[in-house]
């Protein structure tokens, strides 16, 4: 249910955030905020700080954060009703009974029918695979070296030749053509009626991590196209959401996950006793599947083919793992494709080794990045060491960066000093940490770099958030409206009206946010790290910041200007004059609190 904004305030404020999250972190006191080991990722060195004064917690290490409600649903893996109701009693606070309409009641029971007909479905298809239609389908797993044991334990099974076999039999079973069309498992058409989505292939159940059949995969037996062919998106069902094997791979005893490209390489890596692998469902690991891992581990092998499209998936897969707080190492499989190859070729002991000499992620990254450069060539070498550096800050901690400048000095022969020049250079021309540079189109790329606009804005609301003092030095200047991001602006918009009121409060703004990953990435717009050593950088820092936001905001409306407003034209012109004589001036705005 929707609880009003004035109770889940209330719960809030009602759960101090350093007595719940020191139940389970060790805090120490470190100046004003309190530190400890976060919760969400392995490391040694404390990144996991907690503001007792504005009720929040951030990881600079992984980047969890948020505030009291955003650590319960992260760390018990709660919906937000459920961390409501659990901070609620913790506090003694009774919350309204929930009113469960018919139209509820009405969902739950379709979504319930769609999991039994899939689970039929599975059932079906499992028998089929071991019946004499079906020997085309056994025969093949048989000669991938699947076992009956095997077979077995993923439920695999075979869609008959006939492209209406599942339909009989689940209309038999008295399902409705509303419900198996609503499956996913069907085609329809006036003409022709209902036919097999899926047929002349063996089939492999897709289940979510509480063992319920949400989808399934099948793979084509003989020439027919589509080799590969997923369930569509149904209720239960979407691919971007769910990792194939991690029902099995979440009980494993090994601290890390493997992720592997296809079905055949997670059932074959289990048969190895590497019961800890998963894949993707059909595409490139998403930020969703990321998060689902970060639930289970921080730690993940990337197993991907080793051809050139494997590389490109190990390089989109690695900073998305990062962003989930998630330390990403790549395992090399040359000269074999794929680990089903390996294993049959030099067994599971090999690969077990291969496993422990993973490169890290990181390190990866930046062997690709050499291949795009001649480092025999001193453009080569300026333009491979200006990559490196904007690459190495992404690394927020000190510590860390310092560590990779050294690895990466000594493994290509770099000045150290150098390197951390460039560094510091980029950092102070507001480089975003995010940033990487557009490689060759023939090369491998990275997810592209967040806009700079957005940075901008980012980074302001941190300032903002965390000085109040910047309202008045920006009121003349920007309001809400000059953040052109719409999730930045309506942060913004909340962040003003709280200064209105007399009283900014970043932690009682995210409970407009009950989606987890939605509460962190706000968390992240207040904790943006301002690379910056002196009051005076800082404050140069931050009037640039405003220029920028001031700049970016005029254009946008200069672009979107009519042709008929004359005096909105004039205003518009003023502005960029404005603009230009304080860049002119080289104007400082100062903020003499600093930041909290």
């Amino acid at each position: 249910m929707r609880y009003s904004d004035d109770l889940i305030e209330e719960v809030r404020s009602a759960n101090d955030i350093i007595d719940v999250v020191g139940a389970v972190v060790r805090l120490k006191r470190s100046g004003s905020n309190y530190v400890g080991l976060c919760p969400f990722h392995n490391e040694k060195t404390p990144s996991f700080s907690v503001s007792q004064s504005r009720q929040m917690y951030y990881c600079f290490g992984c980047h969890a954060g948020g505030n009291v409600f955003t650590f319960m649903m992260s760390y018990y893996q709660s919906t937000f009703q459920e961390s409501m109701q659990m901070l609620a009693d913790r506090a003694g606070i009774r919350l309204p009974e929930p009113d469960i309409s018919k139209e509820n009641k009405a969902a739950a029971d379709r979504k319930a029918e769609l999991f039994e007909i899939n689970k039929q479905a599975a059932g079906y298809f499992h028998y089929l695979l071991k019946q004499e239609n079906g020997r085309t389908g056994l025969e093949y797993l048989k000669n991938r070296g699947l076992s009956e044991e095997t077979i077995r334990k993923f439920g695999l099974g075979y869609a008959d030749k006939f492209n209406n076999d599942l339909y009989r039999y689940l209309k038999n079973k008295g399902w409705s053509d509303e419900r198996l069309n609503e499956s996913g498992l069907f085609l329809y058409n006036e003409k022709h009626g209902f036919s097999d989505k899926f047929w002349n292939r063996v089939m492999f159940p897709i289940l979510d991590v509480r063992n319920r059949v949400i989808g399934f995969g099948g793979r084509v037996m003989g020439d027919g196209k589509p080799k590969y062919l997923n369930s569509p998106e149904t209720e239960l069902f979407n691919k971007r959401l769910h990792l194939f094997g991690l029902n099995i791979a979440r009980s494993s005893r090994e601290r890390f996950i493997i992720l592997c490209e296809g079905y055949m390489d997670v059932i074959s890596m289990h048969q190895a006793g590497f019961t800890n692998a998963v894949a993707s469902l059909g595409t490139a690991l998403t930020p969703q599947q990321a998060s689902l891992l970060k639930r289970y581990t921080s730690d993940v092998k990337l197993l991907y083919d080793s051809d050139g499209a494997g590389v490109m998936a190990a390089l989109r897969a690695i900073p998305i793992l990062k962003a989930a707080g998630i330390k990403a190492r790549v395992v090399s499989l040359a000269p074999y494709k794929d680990p089903d190859e390996l294993i049959q070729k030099e067994g599971a002991e090999a690969l077990t080794e291969r496993l422990n000499k993973a490169e890290n992620g990181f390190m990866f990254e930046i062997r690709q990045l050499s291949y795009e450069h001649d480092l025999n060539d001193p453009q080569g070498q300026t333009d491979f060491q200006r990559d490196i550096a904007t690459r190495l800050l992404s690394f927020e901690e000190e510590l860390e960066r310092d560590n990779y400048r050294k690895a990466i000095a000594a493994e290509y022969h770099i000045s150290e000093e150098g390197l951390q020049r460039l560094v510091n250079s980029l950092a102070l021309k507001g480089t975003p940490a995010e940033h990487y540079r557009k490689p060759k189109e023939t090369a491998p790329r990275p997810p592209a770099a967040e806009d700079k606009a957005r940075m901008s804005q980012k980074l302001m609301l941190t300032y903002l958030a965390r000085c109040p003092e910047a309202f008045e030095l920006t009121r003349d200047y920007i309001g809400p409206e000059d953040f052109q991001d719409p999730l930045c602006r309506r942060i913004a918009e909340g962040l003003y009206a709280q200064y209105a009121a007399g009283d900014v409060r970043e932690a009682a703004l995210l409970n407009a946010f009950t989606d987890p990953e939605a509460q962190q990435e706000v968390a992240g717009f207040f904790n943006t790290e301002i690379h910056v050593s002196t009051d005076n950088d800082r404050d140069r820092a931050f009037t640039d910041t405003l220029l920028r936001i001031m700049k970016q905001s005029n254009e946008a409306a200069l672009k979107a200007w009519d042709g008929k407003d004359l005096g909105g034209l004039t205003a518009l012109m003023d502005k960029k004059k404005r603009i230009e004589s304080l860049e002119k001036t080289g104007q400082v705005f100062h903020l003499k609190g600093g930041l909290e």
